[in-house]
Order: C-alpha cells, then structure tokens, then sequence
C-alpha cells in the first residue's frame, strides 16, 4: 500500500497532503494542489517509494531556506532509509539512490549563495505564500485572485471593470499568449504602467515582451508568464529588478506581483498581472514593473 506524501511548508512545518485543510483550499485553485505548493510556494515533498527509499521532491528555484533546513533535519534522523531526489521542471528524478549524508549535502548545495551574473544579477524572485494572501480580507490582490477562482479562470468582459472596482486596474497588464504564437505578447497596460509608452514611443499593444528595449529585461519577464500559462496555476511572488536603461539613472524596485491564467473562448491564455511597489532605492520618477 502506497504510504501518504509529507511535505515540509516554506516556514519549515510538516503537513500531510491528504485530508489537510490547507490543500483542499488549494484544489479549488489548482489541478494538482501538491505539485502547485511545491513549485509556487516552495515546499518540500517527502514520498515513501517502500519500506527502504523515499523520494524528495523540490523545485531548486522556489524552494525556501526554512523549508530545506526543515528537511534536513528529518533526513538526519531518517536511520537507514535512502532516498532519491527529483526537481520539478526537470525531466527525470534521480535514479540514485543517496544515503541521509548524501542527500543533505546535496540539499546544502541548493543553499550556497550562487555567483551572480547577467539577468540572475538583476532581477530575483521569491515565491510569497498564496494561502496567506487569500487570508487576506479586503486585499485587492486576494479580490482579484477569488474572482479568478470563482469563474474557474475564465475570461469574461467584466474582468476589467472587476479590476477598476478593486482599484487594481491602472496596476493591471494583460499579456496573451496566442495559441500557435510561442511568444507572450501585450494585450492590455493600465495606465499606472505609462513607462512602457516612453519605452517604446507609442503603444506597446501587440508587441512582443521580449522585444523591450531592454532585451534582458523582457527575455526574463517573458518566462514567468509562459510558465504560468503553461501550468495553468497562480503566482504570487516578492520581486527585487534593476532596472534603467542607459539614458537613465538605474534603481532597484522591490514589488510583489500576482499573476493569474486565463481561459478565453480564442484558446488564447491570458495571464493578467497585478505589482504593488513596496521600495525603490534611487530618486526619479517611479515607473512600475512587468
């Protein structure tokens, strides 16, 4: 018999993920509420293959430092049990088999500080904790997100006048992925995003995310979105960009971003973004960011 997945929460608890509370909220949400919380809330997956291997399961990318310190812990005292290790996105899981030494030191490999270079210098995501977000009450991104939910993210003509109600609109961009286009393009820009028309010297609708003036810039931005058009799941995330071009003075913007998949009846996906600017760390005028 198939013995029940653990999982290690991004603040390092444990929670079981059948019958749990939390992940049936999240199956409203999420086809696979299990493979969600790992690659969008940065859990770690404990699953017993037989009496003598357990797989681990993570995403290198989302995966939180309490959570890893969390697993460890529980892989120290695991006694003669051996483990495999499989990250989502990639396309096998490891088919050796680690012993608890093993493991833990490839796990403490994912937590040594990497050597920064190119887009991975400027701009750094960390996934935040969707649950949390839906706890709370009237905020305007948990409004937006409940109102995805409800119509089972289908994308309907009051979405944007949805969207002015909450007061998130003029924070609000639409990006469409066509569905024989490989590439996201623009649908929509709120106004509160004016910095993209002088980015661009006329409207940016249409264009390619890539083809920002700032090809880094867009070339990053344009993943997040594919990737959530793919998965067909939510992101919520902490975003940290260095952004600026040569005519301008540089400065570090800090916001969190949702961003949400859309059904259209096209078999276009939307992906509708929302940022909240919590800091920037030059003086000039404040755009917002894609």
């Amino acid at each position: 018999m198939r013995q029940r997945a653990m999982l290690v929460t991004s603040d390092g608890r444990r929670v079981l993920s059948e019958g749990d509370q939390f992940f049936a909220g999240l199956a409203q949400l999420a086809p696979d509420p299990v493979a969600f919380a790992i690659r969008s809330l940065g859990f770690v997956k404990f699953q017993p293959l037989d009496e003598r291997v357990t797989l681990i399961e993570l995403h290198p990318h989302a995966v939180s430092r309490h959570a890893l310190l969390a697993a460890e812990r529980r892989i120290a005292g695991s006694g003669g049990t051996l483990f495999r290790i499989g990250l989502l996105d990639v396309d096998q899981p490891s088919q050796t088999l680690l012993a608890a030494d093993e493991v833990i030191g490839r796990l403490r490999e994912l937590r040594a500080p990497q050597a920064a270079s190119g887009a991975a210098s400027r701009f750094r995501v960390e996934p935040q904790d969707y649950a949390k977000l839906l706890r709370e009450g009237d905020n305007p991104l948990r409004l937006l997100s409940q109102r995805w939910c409800e119509s089972f993210g289908e994308f309907g003509s009051d979405v944007i006048p949805f969207a002015a109600k909450i007061g998130v609109s003029p924070r609000l961009m639409i990006i469409g992925l066509p569905p024989r286009a490989a590439d996201p393009v623009f649908r929509f820009i709120g106004d509160g995003h004016d910095w993209l028309i002088r980015w661009y010297d006329s409207s940016p609708i249409g264009e390619r995310i890539e083809d920002l003036p700032d090809r880094e810039y867009g070339a990053w931005a344009s993943r997040y979105y594919k990737s959530v058009a793919r998965s067909g799941e939510p992101r919520y995330d902490l975003v940290t960009a260095a952004l600026g071009r040569e005519s301008e003075m540089p400065y570090r913007l800090h916001y969190e971003r949702l961003m949400l998949p859309w059904k259209t009846p096209s078999n276009e996906v939307f992906v509708t973004m929302v940022s909240k600017v919590l800091r920037r760390d030059a003086e000039g005028e404040e755009p917002t960011a894609a």
